[in-house]
């Protein structure tokens, strides 16, 4: 089927065109993400500040009278047919259903008994491959419907975690916490502080007034990640035994304060260990500065700290590269843009830009541009607003 934005309501009409009858249908929805500030510090002890934001997976679903599971897609061509009594195995024939199949092998893990099976019909706004997680808003919309609809009571924290478990254990991939808690316990015009060891956050306002978050894609193939992930995470272990032996006692990079570092970097030798250990540090103060200027409703400094942890990103942590750079570099010259940085991982992937809501559009065509112009392919823009974690619509 042709992709158009989807609704609540037209997910139910081919619902039942699709499955039959009107009646025990249950819709849920499930948001992407984005992380406002708190880059590659999360393993260094320190916190992200991610939001829910209003680009929505949908999840209709309605139990069967026999054991049967039937998943389709409107978007994607394929019914995926299982037995709820099935010992669920990742195979890759079965696409987007590893990750529907990957929940429901967690919860049976975790004692969750079906009494039946289910039809489920999906469909999603969020753009896949857009660096917003798309993957972990089908987990947990999925996860969530799942409990409601089968009396489960599950939790939002423990949705999140049985995302997390099942990308471990199900589909082998070693992400962290950040994207399906935030989904799952996401609330609409605000931001939360997430502390990712221990797994506890906090509610801060996001009131963004006539300011509206772009994402924009670079659309790039992210080959070196991996790699360089693991080589700075070494760095950041590396500088943080150095300090320690030097008698500056903290349990991680991001408990040092910028004070605190000013005095004792000069115990680190080495340039670019010194640079990762920086990085970790003043991202820290960061994250901290923007929860007190959004409880303060201070965009202007919000968007200065968004620069900061770019320039933090590119010259201290070296994760950047010339397309997310050339985003921001452009962004920043466009009229009513107040801060923008890269978000995530690094080497391609996505970068934010917070601008008013009368330039968005112009924003978006310029940036296009000039991006195309030096890169050589377009990259993918569109604007959102906070929104909220999952929830059951009708």
């Amino acid at each position: 089927m042709e992709k158009f934005t989807v609704t609540p309501e037209r997910l139910k009409e081919e619902f039942i065109k699709m499955y039959g009858a009107a009646d025990g249908i249950r819709m849920f929805a499930s948001p992407a993400r984005i992380n406002i500030i708190g880059e590659h510090i999360d393993y260094n002890g320190g916190k992200v500040f991610p939001a829910a934001i209003d680009k929505y997976l949908y999840c209709a679903i309605r139990k069967r009278q026999d054991t049967k599971i039937i998943y389709n897609d409107l978007f994607f061509s394929g019914t995926f047919e299982f037995d709820v009594n099935t010992d669920f195995q990742f195979e890759k024939g079965n696409d987007y259903a590893n990750y529907l199949n990957g929940i429901l092998s967690i919860m049976k893990a975790h004692g969750y008994k079906f009494d039946c099976g289910f039809d489920l019909l999906i469909a999603s706004n969020v753009p896949s491959a857009g660096g917003i997680s798309s993957s972990s808003a089908l987990e947990c919309g999925f996860a969530w419907a799942v409990s409601e609809t089968f009396g489960f009571n599950i939790s939002r924290k423990d949705i999140a975690l049985m995302g997390q478990q099942s990308e471990h254990e199900f589909m082998n991939v070693n992400c962290g916490i950040m994207d399906q808690y935030i989904i799952s316990t996401g609330k609409k015009d605000t931001a939360e502080v997430l502390d990712c060891a221990k797994v506890e956050h906090e509610y801060v306002p996001l009131e963004l007034g006539d300011y509206r978050f772009v994402v924009m894609n670079t659309k790039k193939q992210r080959r070196l990640a991996d790699s360089k992930y693991n080589e700075r995470r070494s760095q950041c272990e590396k500088g943080l035994s150095i300090l320690q032996e030097n008698g500056v006692d903290i349990p991680d990079l991001c408990s040092m304060s910028v004070s605190q570092f000013d005095e004792a970097g000069k115990f680190i030798k080495d340039e670019i260990i010194y640079k990762r250990v920086r990085h970790c540090v003043t991202e820290m103060d960061r994250v901290l500065q923007s929860v007190e200027a959004l409880k303060a409703n201070n965009l202007k400094k919000l968007g200065q700290l968004l620069y900061a942890s770019h320039n933090s990103l590119r010259d201290d942590y070296e994760v950047t590269g010339i397309e997310l750079d050339t985003l921001v570099e452009v962004a920043s010259k466009q009229e009513g843009c107040i801060g923008a940085r890269m978000t995530g991982a690094g080497f391609g992937g996505c970068a934010i830009a917070l601008v008013h809501k009368n330039c968005t559009q112009d924003f978006m065509k310029n940036v296009q541009s000039e991006y195309t112009k030096k890169i050589g392919y377009e990259g993918g823009f569109f604007e959102c607003s906070s929104g909220d974690g999952v929830k059951e619509i009708f």
